[in-house]
């Protein structure tokens, strides 16, 4: 088994352990660490780690200011219960990047959102 645990620089884990905790329907709970923490799915499996920026001084982590945080990604997950994600998003953010739709590719309704630091969120129902 192979597992990719995705990264992000964040601002402030502690409120982006939180947004993505609700956005995906999770029970809140604290990050391991001030500047590390894990959102994890219900069996264990690491579903995306956030990272505060320029602690460790890991190079792509250091600072915003050096890139564009999301320049190039899309975090895009799979939910069951699609309209509780979209429910729970409404209250998350002003506006969506995308509103709710059905992709013509996977033929599953989605929609899409900016995270508190600015990354591209797309949520896809489970089909």
């Amino acid at each position: 088994m192979k597992r990719l645990w995705t990264i992000i620089g964040v601002e402030d884990v502690a409120a982006s352990f939180r947004w993505y905790q609700a956005l995906l329907g999770q029970p809140p709970t604290a990050p391991a660490h001030d500047d590390f923490g894990q959102i994890l799915d219900t069996d264990g499996t690491v579903l995306l780690c956030l990272h505060e920026w320029g602690v460790h001084e890991h190079p792509p982590l250091m600072s915003p200011a050096d890139a564009t945080p999301g320049n190039g990604l899309l975090l895009f997950f799979r939910v069951d219960d699609f309209e509780r994600a979209l429910t729970t998003a409404r209250t998350l953010v002003a506006r969506f990047e995308e509103e709710p739709h059905r992709n013509p590719n996977t033929e599953t309704m989605e929609f899409s959102l900016r995270d508190p630091d600015g990354y591209y969120v797309s949520i896809s129902a489970v089909d």
